[in-house]
């Protein structure tokens, strides 16, 4: 018998690494205040480890490589241990609407139904997308820069939270990115349209259509198909799609046409 799902099944990732993000059920604030940060930051804490019967530790669940939290919603950069990425959100969700539906009187679901997510599959997306969630309290104009924001992972990098309320596995990243480099890419503002999930915000603007993408990347590259623009020299490549972007072919666009990885497309400055 076909089983059938009622909402689109979620992309499988080949690192075991997502990006997730979950909003308030009607864009409501689910962080109200102070208290309300820490505690959600304590359960993600509580929540990668897998404990015994007794209350031992015995596994992780997960572990956690980047979190921003942002007022009505929050972005987690998560890789799956012990537990499937949909479990665990779910335990971090539910513990989390236990305590503020006890805090505030209230009762009811807080978030939306279903959480987004999307893979992370090569080391460029997951670098996009330590800038991006980092850089989300710059782009609201919560903050002017990316260390000034209290309530995400960033200090963990920086060196500026005490390692004994660190969460995130930085030292993984840092062994593959030295901090030098991280902090530089950090700093530097992504493109407006780069939404990573959070397509609510995005702007409208000039859509190319396919054709139209062609036709220009054999004016520009002088290729006509993706394997050929693949293997053209990789400076001009970025030129190429650096061209492609300002003339107003999206991220999704080019890596389906051209089979370059999106990591590597939202490198590239327009």
């Amino acid at each position: 018998m076909t089983r059938t799902c009622p909402l689109s099944c979620r992309k499988p990732s080949d690192t075991g690494i997502y990006h997730v993000m979950m909003r308030g059920i009607n864009h409501q604030t689910i962080f109200e205040d102070e208290e309300d940060n820490y505690q959600f930051i304590n359960t993600l804490d509580r929540m990668r480890v897998r404990y015994d019967d007794e209350g031992n530790a015995c596994g992780r669940n997960c572990c956690y490589y980047a979190y921003c939290l942002m007022g009505n919603h929050f972005h987690l950069l998560i890789r799956e241990r012990d537990e499937r990425v949909g479990e665990t959100i779910k335990r971090i969700a539910s513990s989390y609407v236990y305590y503020y539906n006890r805090k505030y009187g209230r009762d009811g679901h807080l978030f939306k139904e279903r959480f987004k997510s999307e893979p992370v599959n090569d080391i460029a997306y997951f670098t996009v997308l330590l800038r991006y969630i980092h850089q989300n309290p710059v782009k609201a104009g919560i903050v002017e820069k990316v260390k000034d924001y209290e309530f995400s992972s960033w200090g963990e990098y920086d060196g500026t939270v005490e390692p004994v309320f660190q969460i995130c596995d930085v030292n993984t990243v840092l062994n593959r990115i030295p901090f030098k480099e991280l902090d530089e890419w950090v700093n530097d503002p992504l493109a407006d349209d780069v939404c990573c999930l959070d397509n609510d915000n995005e702007r409208p603007r000039l859509r190319l259509s396919d054709d139209q993408v062609w036709q220009e990347i054999i004016k520009i590259a002088g290729v006509t198909c993706s394997s050929d623009f693949q293997k053209i020299d990789k400076t001009k490549q970025r030129e190429a799609l650096g061209l492609l972007r300002e003339l107003g072919a999206s991220v999704r666009q080019l890596e389906r046409l051209t089979g370059i990885s999106r990591g590597v497309i939202q490198f590239v400055r327009k």
